[in-house]
Formats: structure tokens, C-alpha cells, sequence
């Protein structure tokens, strides 16, 4: 028998306020038509000025845990993925604990940006395998709108703000592809890559700094490695494209996205898009896009699931998992 992490509660949760695509018409050369067709993106959340990155976490966290029937201190640890956290320290998961109400378990954030929430899934699945923890939360929440620079119209218009979180329990598996929870992992990094993704500051340069991209050269290494992360992640356990019920991708960018489907050999028809209306969220994209996939009825039980990310670093991953 083996012990594996299993998905019981999902959950998200997205800041009132939408901003359409019209709305940077008014202060960038930039046209709602220019952002879809380059994006796919049509509208994204933006976090209210008394809303930080914990408080979309706790929500989204609270979230899981009502659809699992179970209260906070059911779960031994929080990770949440972030690159947006409140403070500089206290972790953005202690504050959750704190929002939630865990008083009996631990929790620690994971930093490694868009690629955040298959590291925190990888670290919680090696928790859970360890035995040293039952159930954990995990959750990927960002307030990336607070580190735009209004004025580059290239950046600037594909972030959005939210939180996503997924609980996994410990539970006993027959040692197969059959068995619901996480099958396998496969992450990576290369910080020679730095100066295509990052934030220009920080705290030991005492500034807050701005998001900075190189676009184009960023979609070159993401299809080429999202592809590839997510056939090691399935060649781990002996699986196939054809085994895949459902891809739930990194929402950055719709071309991305279609890109990385074709070179997978899974068809569109099978990878749940959010994009379009979430922008890209970073950490929080991925379990909030799986979050949306259950709530439309796409995402079932017994469902093979693969999940793929980059993000600055260049840090890059993949989780397969049994819903």
C-alpha cells in the first residue's frame, strides 16, 4: 500500500473589483482588441487598498476547507506560494494561520513566482509521503497589481490579483496510476535566466522595485519547458498524453497556453482556460483555475490532472495527480 496526497477541498476567491481591458485605454496606447490578441486576456481582479495577499489566501483557504466538511485546525500545515506577501516577514502562511484559525499546526511560504504552486504542491505531497503531516492546505494568492509599472504597456495589463487553495489528506493508495492523489513531480530552475523575469528592487536594496519582462523570449522558454516539465512529470509514472483527462496550465498568456497543449499532444477540448478572465495571477493561477474547473463541472473525481508553470527564476514544474 502507499500513502499518497489527495485533493479533498477546493476553493478560490477573487477581489471585487473587475478591470476590463477598456479601462487602460484610458492611460496607455493600447486597445482592448491589441491585449486579447496578444493575451487572451479581457478582464482581470484588482485587490481593494485595506485587501492584502494573506487576506485573499485566507478566503480561498476558508474556502477548501468548507467543501471538505473540516475546520482549520483539522490541518497539520499551510504553504502558500506567493511572491506578493504582506511583509516582508512574517510569512504570508503564518498570517493565515492566524486568519483562519489554525492554532496547532505550522506554516511557511514558498517563493519561486508564477512556478510557486507546483514547488509549494511538490513540498506538501513530500510532507504528506514523510508522514509528517495528515493534511495540508495549500494555497497560491498574489497581489501582483502592486508591483506594475502603469506606464509599460507590456506588463502592465496581464496581471490580475487572487487566490486559490487545495487541501490534501493523507490516504491509502494500492501503489498504481489508479490511485487518486499526487503521482509524481518534476521541477526545475536556471537563474542564468534572471534578467528575463524579475522585480527590479528589494530589501536588501531597500526599494520596492517594478515588474520587468522580456516578452518574447519568455514564450520561447516557456513552451519549450513547460512541454517538456510536463512529459517528465508523466514519463515518472509511465503515463501518456492520451492518459490526460485534463491539462490545467499557468495562465499567462492564451498562446502559451495553446502552444504548450499542441506540443503535449493534448487537444484544446482538454486544458481549462481561465485567462480570459483572471489574467495572470502567478502562484494563484493554477489552483485557482483548478478551483473554476470543478465549479463548472469540468474537473471530476477519478480525473488525470496535469498542472505545468514558469515563472521568474526561470523556475519551472509540473504536478500529475488523480482528482
Amino acid at each position: 500500500m502507499t500513502r499518497r496526497a489527495v485533493v479533498i477541498g477546493v476553493g478560490h476567491y477573487l477581489p471585487e473589483r473587475i478591470v476590463p481591458n477598456s479601462e487602460f485605454e484610458k492611460t496607455l496606447d493600447t486597445t482592448d482588441e491589441w491585449i486579447k490578441s496578444r493575451s487572451g486576456i479581457e478582464r482581470r481582479h484588482f485587490a481593494a487598498p485595506n485587501q492584502n495577499t494573506s487576506d485573499l489566501a485566507a478566503f480561498a483557504a476558508q474556502k477548501a476547507l468548507d467543501m471538505a466538511g473540516l475546520t482549520a485546525n483539522d490541518v497539520d500545515a499551510i504553504i502558500v506560494a506567493t511572491s506578493t506577501a504582506d511583509f516582508t516577514f512574517p510569512s504570508a502562511a503564518t498570517m493565515v494561520q492566524e486568519k483562519i484559525g489554525n492554532t496547532t499546526g505550522y506554516a511557511f511560504d514558498v517563493q519561486a513566482v508564477c512556478a510557486g504552486f507546483a514547488f509549494a504542491l511538490s513540498n506538501a505531497n513530500a510532507l504528506i509521503v514523510s508522514e509528517q503531516a495528515g493534511r495540508v492546505l495549500v494555497i497560491g494568492a498574489e497581489t501582483f497589481s502592486r508591483i506594475m509599472d502603469w506606464t509599460d504597456r507590456s506588463t502592465c495589463v496581464l496581471f490580475g490579483d487572487g487566490a486559490g487553495a487545495v487541501l490534501l489528506e493523507a490516504q491509502t493508495g494500492a501503489g498504481s496510476t489508479d490511485d487518486r492523489g499526487i503521482l509524481s513531480t518534476d521541477l526545475n530552475s536556471d537563474g542564468t535566466y534572471r534578467d528575463l523575469l524579475y522585480v527590479d528592487g528589494g530589501v536588501s536594496t531597500q526599494t520596492t522595485g517594478v515588474l520587468r519582462m522580456q516578452g518574447q523570449e519568455i514564450f520561447k522558454h516557456a513552451v519549450e519547458k513547460l512541454a517538456q516539465t510536463a512529459h517528465r512529470a508523466l514519463d515518472k509514472v509511465g503515463l501518456g498524453a492520451d492518459d490526460v483527462d485534463w491539462v490545467v496550465p499557468h495562465q499567462a498568456n492564451i498562446r502559451i497556453i495553446k502552444s504548450t497543449a499542441r506540443k503535449l499532444g493534448v487537444g484544446m477540448d482538454r486544458v481549462v482556460v481561465t485567462v480570459q478572465d483572471h489574467g495572470n495571477t502567478s502562484a494563484a493561477s493554477i489552483p485557482l483555475a483548478l478551483s473554476v474547473g470543478v465549479a463548472r463541472g469540468q474537473i471530476k473525481k477519478g480525473d488525470l490532472i496535469v498542472t505545468e508553470a514558469i515563472g521568474g527564476g526561470l523556475a519551472w514544474g509540473a504536478v500529475v495527480l488523480r482528482w
